[in-house]
C-alpha cells in the first residue's frame, strides 16, 4: 500500500473524522502556533518596510563632511585653529580617493542651521538658504510639488532661480497661489521661484522652510568665492563608507597641516552606520520571531502526538486485527505518521490563512499613513516554504512516537483486550 493508495487515505480521514471535536481541539495548538509564527515574521517585515519608507530617497552609502576647530597643536599651529573648505578640496578628494562616486559641495547663508529673512510683497519667512549642485538630490531626494529642482543649466549660467520648501511657500504666498515664476528677495537680491518641494517621508536635513539656489549663483550673489560650507559625499555601492571617510580626513589633514591624530578638526556623519544598525536590528528581531514561533509550533505538534497516542490506545483491537490479517509494521507506522502529517498540515494551512488576514487588516488599519509604524507586513515565499517544511518535518518526527507505540502492539494481546 503506497503513499498515494486510496485505501490509506480513506482510513486516515475516517480515523480523523470519527471524533471531530477532539480533532478540532487537537489542531488548535498548531493553528495558534502558525498564527504566532507568521504574525511575528510579518510584523518584523512590516517594521523593516517602515524603516525603508522612512529612509526612502536617502542614499545609504553617503556621508557629510564639514570642518571644526583643531584640538591639537601641530607644526607651529596652536590648537583651536579654524579651518575652511574650498572647491579645490572637492577636486582633490575626487582625484585622490577612488572610493568616492559623487561630491556635492554646499554652502549656507549664516551659520549652520541659521536662517535669513526671505521677503515677498510684505510677507516674510525665516528660512535656511543653501547654495547647492543638482547632485545633492542623489543623497537626499526631494519630493517636488510644483515645477522642478535645480539643474545643470542653472549652475552653468548662474541663474537667479530658487526652489522653496512648502512651509516657506505658505508664509510667502496666498493659499492656492501659483509660485512658479514669481520672485522672492533674499538679502536684497531677487530670485525667481522654479519649484516647491516637501519632505519625502525620509530623513530631512533642511526642513520644509528651506530655499535652494544654484551654487554658482550663490557665489556671485552673496560673494562667497570658492568657500564650501560642507560636502555631501556619495561612495561607490561596493566600497566602504568608513574607509572613504578615513582617507578623506587623512588627505585633508595633510593639506591643512592638522595633526594626524586630531579627532575634532573635521566632522563627519556616516549614513551607512544607521542602515547597518537597522538591518542588524531587524535581522535579530526576525531570528527571535522565528525562534519563538518554532517552539510554539513544536508545542502544538506535541499536542497532536499526545492525541494520536490516545487514539492508538483506543484502536488497540483494530490494530491487532489488521496485524493478524497480515498488515506489516511499516503499513501501521505509515498510517499513523500520515494522520500526524494531515492533522498538522491542515491546521497549519488554516493558521496561515488567518494570520495573513490579520496582517492584511493591520496594514489597512495602520499601514497606509506616512507615519505608519510598519508598512506592508507580509511574509516572503521563502519564509512560508521554510515554515511549512519545518511544520511537516516536526509532524513526522513527533508522529513516530505514536507510530512506534502502535507497531509494538502484539496481535494476540490486542485481540484479548476488551
Amino acid at each position: 500500500m503506497g503513499i498515494f493508495d486510496r485505501d490509506l487515505w480513506s482510513e486516515v480521514f475516517t480515523t480523523l473524522t470519527k471524533n471531530m471535536l477532539r480533532t478540532f481541539l487537537t489542531t488548535l495548538g498548531v493553528i495558534f502556533a502558525i498564527i504566532i509564527l507568521i504574525g511575528l515574521l510579518g510584523a518584523t517585515n512590516g517594521m523593516k518596510n517602515g524603516f525603508n519608507q522612512i529612509f526612502a530617497g536617502t542614499a545609504t552609502n553617503s556621508m557629510f563632511l564639514w570642518t571644526q576647530r583643531t584640538s591639537m597643536p601641530y607644526k607651529g599651529f596652536e590648537r583651536g585653529r579654524s579651518l575652511d573648505l574650498s572647491l579645490d578640496d572637492v577636486e582633490l578628494i575626487k582625484s585622490q580617493v577612488p572610493e568616492v562616486n559623487t561630491i556635492s559641495p554646499r554652502i549656507q547663508l549664516g551659520n549652520f542651521r541659521g536662517t535669513v529673512t526671505v521677503l515677498r510683497q510684505g510677507k516674510s519667512s525665516g528660512s535656511s538658504v543653501y547654495g547647492d549642485y543638482p547632485t545633492i538630490d542623489l543623497m537626499s531626494k526631494k519630493k517636488i510639488v510644483e515645477g522642478r529642482f535645480i539643474n545643470q543649466n542653472d549652475i552653468e549660467q548662474a541663474r537667479k532661480v530658487c526652489v522653496i520648501g512648502i512651509d516657506a511657500y505658505k508664509l510667502l504666498f496666498e493659499k492656492g497661489e501659483d509660485p512658479i515664476g514669481e520672485s522672492i528677495k533674499i538679502n536684497g537680491i531677487y530670485f525667481t521661484v522654479i519649484g516647491t518641494f516637501k519632505r519625502n517621508d525620509n530623513i530631512n536635513f533642511e526642513g520644509e522652510n528651506a530655499v535652494f539656489v544654484p551654487f554658482t549663483t550663490f557665489q556671485t550673489a552673496f560673494n562667497s568665492g570658492d568657500e564650501v560650507g560642507w560636502m555631501a559625499i556619495l561612495v561607490d555601492e561596493d566600497k566602504s563608507v568608513a574607509l572613504a571617510e578615513k582617507k578623506i580626513k587623512d588627505l585633508l589633514k595633510r593639506k591643512y597641516n592638522v595633526h594626524p591624530d586630531d579627532p575634532r578638526a573635521f566632522g563627519s556623519f556616516d549614513f551607512s552606520k544607521i542602515f547597518e544598525g537597522i538591518n542588524a536590528f531587524t535581522l535579530v528581531l526576525s531570528g527571535f520571531s522565528f525562534f519563538v514561533g518554532i517552539f510554539t509550533l513544536l508545542a502544538g505538534v506535541i499536542a497532536v502526538s499526545n492525541i494520536l497516542l490516545i487514539t492508538v490506545k483506543e484502536r488497540t483491537n483494530e490494530i491487532g486485527i489488521r496485524r493478524a490479517l497480515g498488515a506489516t509494521p511499516r503499513v501501521i507506522r505509515r498510517q499513523i505518521i500520515m494522520e500526524s502529517i494531515v492533522l498538522t498540515f491542515f491546521a497549519g494551512l488554516i493558521g496561515f490563512i488567518i494570520s495573513i488576514g490579520i496582517l492584511h487588516g493591520l496594514d489597512e488599519a495602520f499601514g497606509q499613513s506616512d507615519d505608519a509604524p510598519f508598512t506592508n507586513p507580509t511574509v516572503s515565499m521563502l519564509q512560508v516554504i521554510v515554515s511549512f517544511v519545518l511544520m511537516v518535518g516536526l509532524s513526522i518526527l513527533i508522529g513516530l512516537i505514536p507510530a512506534n507505540r502502535a507497531v509494538k502492539i502484539k496481535p494476540i494481546d490486542a485481540l484479548r483486550e476488551e
